[in-house]
Parts: C-alpha cells; structure tokens; sequence
C-alpha cells in the first residue's frame, strides 16, 4: 500500500531539525509553522531585521501543510551576533 500524503508529511516533520540549527555552511536557520497571513509577515520582519546585505538572509523553503498552515525556513549568516 502506498504512503499516504499525510504519513510522508509527518515523517518528514519528524526528520526536521531544531527551530534554531546551523549546517556545515555557516548559516543559522529558523523553521517556522505559522497560518499564511502571519508566515509573510514574520519573513517580512525577519528579513528587515537581518538584510541580506549583511546576513545574506533568504527565505530557503517555503511548502504548505496539510491543515493550511505553511512552513518555513529563513537563513542567515551569524554576521553580527
């Protein structure tokens, strides 16, 4: 029987790293879960607190869930922490 869109989302959930991580790149990362609305608002603030001129900050992924919510993760450099 095939894997069920649900099963794969939550397995994959369950793979995903800490809300604050950093990979061998250098980058910090944050993972957000949030409704639509309050996702581009908290990657709007995101980004205006750490511009990508000096962070080189990005939106790195961007998917929405089953419930509707989306899910995120921005990036940056530890620039000036």
């Amino acid at each position: 029987m095939p894997a069920r869109p649900r099963d794969l989302a939550s397995r994959m959930a369950a793979r995903r790293p800490p809300a604050h991580h950093r990979q061998d790149d250098g980058y910090l990362r944050q993972t957000f879960t949030l409704p639509r609305d309050k996702a581009r608002v908290k990657a709007r603030d995101y980004l205006a607190r750490y511009p990508k001129a000096g962070y080189m900050s990005a939106v790195e992924s961007w998917r929405e869930l089953p419930g509707g919510d989306i899910e995120f993760t921005m990036r940056r450099l530890p620039s000036a922490d």
